[in-house]
Parts: structure tokens; sequence; C-alpha cells
């Protein structure tokens, strides 16, 4: 997958979608960023930082203060491959946010989606 479209994809191209798909839901943008901060390490300020600096979606993975160790204990389906299979890192990485936004949309308990 290297060289894949989404690699250069700013991050803030696709934030607003993640925004979007959990306030359908009931959700909110603090829980978004809760889960983006578990993942990644980026807090309030860096998240904005990097939107406002047109980051991509590359950038956003390599440049993340404290990239979660557990991030691996995330599992399942999603875009149709199974995230723990999928071979290239960057492409696994974006592949487990996006998993745990589809799982804060499907109004999962916030402790299961940290992997408490």
């Amino acid at each position: 997958m290297a060289g894949h479209r989404i690699f250069d994809t700013p991050f803030a191209s696709i934030y607003p979608h993640y925004v979007t798909k959990v306030e359908r839901k009931g959700r909110s943008v603090a829980e978004l960023h809760e889960v983006i901060t578990w993942l990644t390490g980026y807090d309030d300020e860096g998240i904005r930082r990097v939107i406002d600096g047109e980051v991509t979606m590359q950038g956003f993975f390599d440049e993340a203060p404290a990239f979660n160790t557990n991030a691996e204990l995330i599992t399942g389906v999603i875009c149709g491959h199974r995230v723990e299979e999928i071979e290239d890192p960057l492409m696994q990485r974006i592949r487990y946010l996006d998993k745990l936004v589809d799982e804060l949309a499907r109004e999962k308990k916030m402790s299961s989606i940290l992997r408490r």
C-alpha cells in the first residue's frame, strides 16, 4: 500500500467526517478528541495545530507525540479489512483511528473503546 493517496490527504479534510459521524450518533467532539488523544498522544491544542497546519495523514501519525502501545489491542473489521492483519504500518494506524471512531459512533462505552 506504499504511496496510497490517503497518506498525502490532509488530516484537516478527514477530521470533519469524524466529527459528523460521532455527532450524528449523539457523541461529542470532546469524546472524539479523547479517542484521538488516547491513540496518538495529541492534546486538543495539538489536534488544532495539525488541522490548521494542513498536516497530511502520514505527518499526523509520524509526528504523533505518543502513539499508544496498546493500539495492538484494536481488532476487528474496518473498510472490509481486519485491522490486525494490515501489513503497512501507516495504513494500519489510519485504520486503528477509523475503527475507534466507528466504535465511538456505535455508542460503545469509552472504557471499552480505550481498551481499559
